[in-house]
């Protein structure tokens, strides 16, 4: 593929290098080049572009990345259409993702052109979750050298789940004087949870003595009624094989696979197995919900996956959990379920309005009513369930401009401190079961129901449309919508910094929507504009 600037004449069947604006004509990256667009281009005296034109021999991106992730999948694997050279894979159902690390390796050496991602090995999923993700880097392949990437991913499927299956837990306690029953009744608490997370049951929970010989008893007991998985959480650690847990197995019949793991928090965890079924002695982290090795040998073993002493003794590359606060805490978000994509909106209306001469913008009538509640009331008719408004300034006002409307408010005590801060708290106040979320700003009054529309039928993160964004003239405007996948990197914006400045960095998830009129441009900043606005009512 040759790449760079050409003539009009030379680019036609060429693919556009990079997003051009000339006057009205917005053409995205990526676009071919038609006869058509090459004639806009010339009457809006364009004679130049950057352009990547295909050579034989040469596969289109989407067409090679579609045929690479389709060697690539497995059992239990789904694959979404290509997107600008991307296919994004996904697990069908919840379990274990199995990757063959060494070929995606392979696979990844043979030329910079083709790149697959994958979640770790083993990494716990659910239904519907994003996997691993083939991209070809624009915006074409050679044949040969897709075809050295389709025989590594020939040989053997190199993604696969392992569904979890429905195991049958039980769950023992030891107790010594001075362990409270609170303590014990969290731990079943946490256990059912966790059991139930991997798609078990926790059949029971039964407590006796931390004494070998009454732990043993206990642990024949269960064996005569049965269980998959045993699970024993003892009053006190582990501190040797010959202590009271691996003991009462060995004398019950079982046989100590493993003592401590290279996780922490975790590395007190036990393995054994009894007549063929394993039991597991918890360290005292697995009490808790966050996140330990005890979590990592329950979902293979609920996925059906053998696990063994080397099994647990390569889990030290990434096994340090305790310093990583980024890492998901397990169980802490059911999984949503399917359906219409569920968007939230967050209205800024927080602000000082210093350029006002010390009055409140967002007060003022427009068309007889408050300006702020014109944007609140466009997301209702737009049918958005969920409305977040964030207040700052003169707190009291803007929410009693707002009073009557099925609206949320959250005040935001650091606003002096800029936009971010109002941002930030508008998204900590979502709930979890939303998608995406408008960013609306309460100086906007044109925005109305059908620009809302018109953003939310664009918005399709899977297939690389997660922020979708209005455009008028060749110009970016608001307000934006946000896929839930980004929220999180609102964390680092600062001052008067809001989410705007994080669209160019993820480029390739950004959709522009033509919109009709300048709504989308018009915001209140200055006496001027609201001057303006406000002269031109009636």
């Amino acid at each position: 593929m040759r790449f760079g600037s050409t003539g009009l004449e030379q680019a036609e069947g060429g693919i556009l290098a990079h997003r051009l604006v000339a006057e009205d004509l917005v053409l995205a990256k990526g676009e071919r080049l038609d006869r058509s667009r090459i004639e806009e281009l010339r009457a809006r005296g364009i004679d130049r572009v950057v352009v990547a034109l295909p050579e034989p021999g040469d596969v289109e991106e989407n067409e090679a990345a579609a045929r690479l992730a389709a060697s690539l999948i497995g059992p239990g694997i789904r694959a979404e259409p290509p997107f600008t050279g991307r296919v994004n894979l996904f697990a069908t159902e919840a379990g274990v993702l199995e990757v063959d690390v060494g070929r995606v390796d392979r696979l990844n050496a043979i030329d910079e052109r083709i790149t697959l991602a994958t979640l770790p090995r083993f990494a716990a999923v659910r239904a519907e979750e994003m996997v691993a993700t083939a991209k070809i880097i624009p915006f074409a392949v050679p044949e040969d050298v897709l075809a050295a990437a389709l025989a590594v991913a020939a040989e053997a499927p190199l993604l696969r789940l392992h569904p979890y299956r429905a195991k049958g837990v039980r769950l023992v306690q030891t107790t010594l004087p001075g362990l409270a029953t609170k303590v014990l009744d969290k731990t079943v608490r946490v256990t059912e949870a966790r059991v139930l997370a991997v798609g078990g049951t926790l059949l029971s929970e039964s407590r006796c003595r931390h004494a070998t010989e009454v732990l043993a008893a206990e642990i024949r007991r269960l064996e005569r009624v049965g269980f998959d998985i045993l699970l024993i959480a003892g009053a006190s650690a582990i501190t040797d094989r010959r202590d009271v847990l691996p003991a009462a197995i060995e004398v019950a019949g079982g046989r100590i696979e493993q003592f401590g793991m290279p996780v922490d928090p975790g590395n007190l965890l036990l393995l054994a197995e009894l007549e063929g079924r394993p039991v597991l002695g918890l360290p005292g982290c697995a009490r808790s919900p966050k996140l330990n090795g005890f979590d990592w040998v329950l979902e293979r073993l609920a996925a059906d996956l053998p696990v063994r002493a080397a099994d647990i003794r390569a889990m030290g590359v990434g096994g340090l959990l305790m310093e990583i606060p980024s890492r998901p805490q397990p169980r802490a978000e059911p999984p949503r379920a399917s359906g219409p994509r569920r968007l939230a909106a967050i209205v800024l209306a927080a602000g000082r309005s210093t350029r006002m001469g010390g009055s409140n913008k967002l007060l003022v009538p427009i068309d007889g009513k408050p300006m702020v509640r014109h944007a609140v009331e466009a997301a209702i008719s737009a049918g958005i369930g969920e409305i977040v408004v964030v207040t700052g300034h003169m707190r009291e006002e803007v929410e009693a401009a707002l009073s009557g409307l099925p609206v949320r408010f959250v005040h935001n005590p650091r606003f002096s401190e800029g936009l971010s801060t109002s941002l930030k708290a508008g998204v900590k106040a979502l709930s979890r079961e939303v998608d995406g979320a408008f960013v609306l700003l309460g100086d906007m009054p044109r925005i109305g129901p059908e620009h809302l529309r018109a953003l939310a039928a664009a918005f399709e993160p899977a297939a690389g449309r997660g922020i979708v964004v209005p455009v008028r003239d060749g110009r970016r405007g608001n307000p934006v919508l946000w896929g839930r996948a980004f929220f999180s990197t609102f964390a680092g914006l600062e001052g008067d910094s809001g989410a705007r400045a994080l669209i160019d960095q993820f480029a390739e998830a950004v959709a522009e929507v033509a919109m009709p009129d300048g709504a989308s441009l018009l915001d209140v900043d200055t006496p001027e504009a609201l001057a303006t606005l406000v002269g031109g009512q009636g």
